[in-house]
């Protein structure tokens, strides 16, 4: 196994890694580019692989139901149809070629016709009989073939063709390679793909049987140090803003109610969403959702403990996900649509308690606001110091 990367070779994770220089993409200018796929053109540089009889070319999104060895019996280039007219790139079996390559390379300086601008659309333009080309069987005595071939469609199914039937389960041909094409921020490998895609499970299975998640480990903990302290430091906080003195006009106050409401209520938002972005996104899912879970839990404490809020209501987004994995994740659904209609319930349903949270949250605010042990006037005695302590 090797990756491309940038011209001296070098072991990682068990893989042979071939570093290159960055091919200049010619089509980044055009109207549909999208600026993600700048360097997927260094993919040609598998035709520069002449060390290897064949090369197959694969994203990183793939996943292999079973051994596949009998795509190296293939010809000079093979690929799948999973559109009815263009052949998908994120796996395909090349016979390597410097003079190919050099042609490619040429190809791209005098800018062949690319209709997406990246790897996809040049390799579909560089090869454009494919459609008319003979379906790959592999010889039964493991000879290579010679020649172009269409690959059968198993060997590269998009993996949103499963989700009404909830397994990988195909008709016919060779049920192989399954490749996760959708949305690029549900892609398997990022810990909040799943349950939203479940079957994207299995990809990290593989990752974990093969590369593991030694990398993200030291930061999981970490973060789960710092969030549990913050959880057990709780007890002892006071609302800092309880040490506020006024001793100015009505409309002073209502000034600075109507700002600590403002403050209070982006804290609660930042709560829910600073765990999301410094968790490593990939991270396996059975471990990013419950440090998610966890660090807003310590967070929200945080604005509960400042602003004398209600703990549920702050809370009830928190009850809210947790449900939604739990629906989503159930795994004895009949079907896809079965699914889709219980997560669909289940927001109905759920929608009204999310609403009067936000409610009590408001009424709440107000409420603490207007307390003299809050907000205490200058030169009016103060309540008691444990008065203000949240138990």
């Amino acid at each position: 196994m090797f990756f491309i990367g940038g011209s001296c070779s070098e072991k990682e994770d068990g893989a042979k890694v071939v570093r290159v220089e960055n091919l200049d993409n010619p089509y980044k200018h055009q109207d549909n580019f999208d600026k993600r796929f700048k360097l997927s053109l260094n993919k040609l540089y598998a035709w520069s692989l002449v060390d290897y009889d064949r090369v197959v070319m694969l994203d990183a999104d793939n996943l292999f139901l079973q051994n596949t060895d009998e795509l190296f019996q293939c010809g000079q280039f093979c690929a799948v149809f999973i559109n009815p007219c263009v052949f998908h790139t994120g796996l395909f079996v090349l016979k390597p070629s410097m003079a190919v390559f050099k042609d490619m390379v040429h190809e791209l300086r005098n800018g062949r016709e690319n209709p997406d601008g990246a790897d996809q659309g040049f390799i579909a333009s560089y090869f454009p009989e494919l459609l008319d080309k003979p379906m790959f069987h592999p010889p039964p005595n493991a000879t290579k073939l010679d020649g172009t071939y269409r690959l059968p469609l198993g060997y590269q199914m998009d993996a949103s063709y499963y989700y009404l039937k909830l397994r990988w389960s195909i008709p016919c041909g060779p049920n192989s390679v399954i490749t996760f094409p959708g949305a690029p921020w549900l892609k398997p490998w990022y810990w909040w793909s799943w349950p939203v895609l479940p079957l994207g499970l299995q990809w990290h299975e593989k990752r974990r049987q093969t590369l593991g998640y030694g990398a993200e480990m030291a930061v999981i903990l970490i973060q789960s140090a710092i969030y549990l302290g913050i959880i057990a430091m709780k007890r002892f906080a006071r609302p800092s803003l309880s040490k506020l003195c006024y001793r100015r006009s009505d409309k002073s106050i209502n000034l600075v109610q109507n700002i600590l409401k403002f403050v209070a209520l982006w804290s609660i938002l930042a709560a829910y969403t600073t765990p999301f972005f410094i968790i490593p996104p990939t991270v396996h899912p059975l471990l990013g959702w419950p440090l998610y879970l966890l660090g807003v839990f310590a967070l929200c404490s945080i604005t509960v403990n400042a602003f004398l809020l209600p703990m549920l209501p702050v809370l009830m987004p928190w009850l809210g996900i947790a449900g939604a994995l739990i629906v989503m994740a159930f795994p004895w659904y009949s079907d896809g649509v079965v699914r889709a209609l219980c997560v669909f319930g289940y927001a109905f349903c759920a929608a009204p308690f999310v609403w009067a949270s936000m409610t009590r949250i408001m009424a709440g605010l107000h409420q603490s606001l207007e307390r003299e042990a809050f907000l205490p006037r200058l030169g009016e005695s103060s309540p008691p110091s444990w008065f203000n302590k949240l138990y």
